[in-house]
């Protein structure tokens, strides 16, 4: 491994990219890590695609999970290629909002609270997630979206200000009607080639196609990889678990729907 960090260039490398010195480095060490051939000629070209899939496929990330092969080299591949330090973004995690900070702290104290019986979404407190989004909870509904309503409600009234997050029990209704009111929202493929603009506080969301999704609470990023606050999971990721989880296995390049951003 190489004795000099070098840092994350703060954008994804690919197939059209223009950052020359970042591409020299990157053509550099895949030639050292037996990639090659390819010139270095600072010019993301076929070869150099074509290098980038070969690492991916014979290297895992820092966790031993696979790389995913698609030429893109983003915080997580230049991690393996340069190192940890290397991969943290350039651009450091601003300080975030209060709301955000407010409800995010709310999620983590509510760490460990569990369904009664397990596998019924339901549950005293669990119960009182589904309420504070007008459901009652004989329903069995499921509770991923209503435990981060309940967060920000909780900060809300603490501090004695109008919730603004969407009331809503239902994921993907959630991503919806925030964009339809102007809450500032990532794309999950614009946070995946920059993954600086994701930030702790944000509602992260999943999208698993037939009306189904999952959301929770990003805690902390690092590089490609997020520390997230989620309900109505397990240390599996179900979407549906039996409780509020801290998780570590989440890489920003898997949250395909995008993130929300409701600090105030």
């Amino acid at each position: 491994m190489n004795d000099v960090v070098i840092p994350y260039p703060g954008k994804a490398l690919k197939t059209g990219s223009t950052l020359k010195d970042p591409i020299v480095q990157l053509q550099t060490r895949l030639i050292q890590r037996g990639c090659g051939p390819l010139k270095v000629n600072g010019r993301f070209d076929v070869p150099t695609d074509r290098a980038v899939k070969r690492f991916q496929l014979r290297f895992p990330d820092a966790t031993g999970q696979p790389l995913a092969v698609d030429g893109v080299v983003g915080p997580i591949t230049w991690e393996v290629l340069f190192g940890r330090v290397a991969a943290a973004p350039t651009a450091a995690v601003s300080a975030t909002p209060s709301l955000a900070t407010a409800a995010l702290g709310i999620a983590v104290s509510e760490i460990g609270q569990m369904e009664v019986p397990p596998g019924s979404n339901r549950g005293p407190r669990v119960d009182q997630y589904v309420r504070a989004v007008g459901l009652n909870p004989a329903g069995s509904f499921p509770w991923c979206a209503a435990f981060v309503y309940f967060c920000f409600s909780e900060a809300c009234t603490r501090d004695g200000i109008r919730n603004p997050v969407i009331k809503t029990a239902g994921v993907l209704d959630h991503w919806t009607k925030a964009g339809d009111r102007g809450v500032h929202r990532v794309l999950g493929a614009t946070a995946k080639n920059s993954p600086e603009l994701v930030r702790p506080g944000f509602v992260f969301i999943m999208d698993f196609g037939g009306g189904v999704g999952h959301t929770g609470f990003v805690e902390s990023v690092a590089g490609g990889r997020l520390v997230t606050i989620e309900g109505n999971t397990n240390d599996g990721g179900s979407r549906e678990g039996v409780g509020v989880f801290r998780r570590r296995e989440r890489k920003i390049a898997n949250i395909n729907k995008g993130f929300l951003d409701y600090g105030v």
